[in-house]
């Protein structure tokens, strides 16, 4: 299967510090990946060095072409949305003052593609933290991404909250072929949902399929101490 992104190289620096180091992969077309790693390892700084957000040295291709010319076919939602909660704007008022072009899908569509039709005429300020996070999916969903990025997207969110948001995620890539690219935190999770894994600790610690590339000897390398407590929520994951 072809490869939709490639990274080749990848280095960040800041003030002097290297934050990511030679960093190399490709991801196929279609596939969930989690990006995981220990507090301050890189992983949003690497969605935000593929998303142009940063200066960085190396080579990121996507659709095999630089990403200035392919930005319309991304879509990202951040970890969480600064905004005034008091500020009178529902949520199809929201979703509608963010379109610019055209070529998009209509508003009550993508708000029906992440369960929120019927909050359209809800005041964003009166939203739960999943609710509102499925505003920004169905943001990020407007101008139809072929590759979908999630900065921890569900942090903050309660377990149902959580589970609605994965469901919704799965079915965005296998009933319309959205790649997804999520960094997070939870490994059950990662076993559960994803195909494949980049797991970085400021250099590629290991990248492939997740059930072959997120083993316990990765996760001691990329958490130390509690490497035991994260494999062991992996083997009730799949028991």
């Amino acid at each position: 299967m072809a490869s939709i992104l490639e990274v080749r190289g990848l280095t960040v620096r800041y003030d002097g510090v290297t934050a990511l180091r030679d960093v190399s992969f490709a991801i196929e077309k279609e596939a969930i990946v989690a990006v995981i790693g220990p507090n301050g390892s890189g992983k949003t700084t690497l969605l935000k060095a593929i998303l142009g957000l940063i200066p960085y040295e190396g080579e990121v291709r996507l659709f095999s072409r630089p990403l200035r010319e392919v930005l319309h076919q991304v879509g990202y939602v951040p970890q969480r949305f600064a905004f005034d909660p008091t500020f009178p704007l529902t949520v199809e008022e929201f979703i509608a003052l963010t379109c610019r072009t055209p070529e998009r899908l209509p508003v009550h569509g993508v708000l029906s593609e992440v369960g929120m039709h019927g909050f359209k005429g809800k005041l964003i300020g009166e939203l739960s933290g999943g609710q509102m996070q499925r505003v920004l999916l169905a943001h990020a969903l407007l101008h139809r991404p072929r590759i979908l990025f999630l900065d921890e997207a569900t942090s903050g969110i309660d377990i149902e909250g959580q589970g609605d948001f994965y469901s919704t995620i799965r079915r965005l890539n296998r009933e319309h072929g959205v790649t997804v690219i999520m960094v997070s935190h939870e490994v059950n999770v990662v076993y559960k949902l994803t195909d494949r894994v980049i797991c970085i600790n400021r250099d590629l610690v290991s990248h492939g399929e997740t059930c072959t590339a997120l083993t316990p000897e990765v996760l001691r390398r990329l958490y130390g101490d509690n490497a035991g407590f994260m494999a062991h929520g992996h083997r009730e994951g799949h028991g």
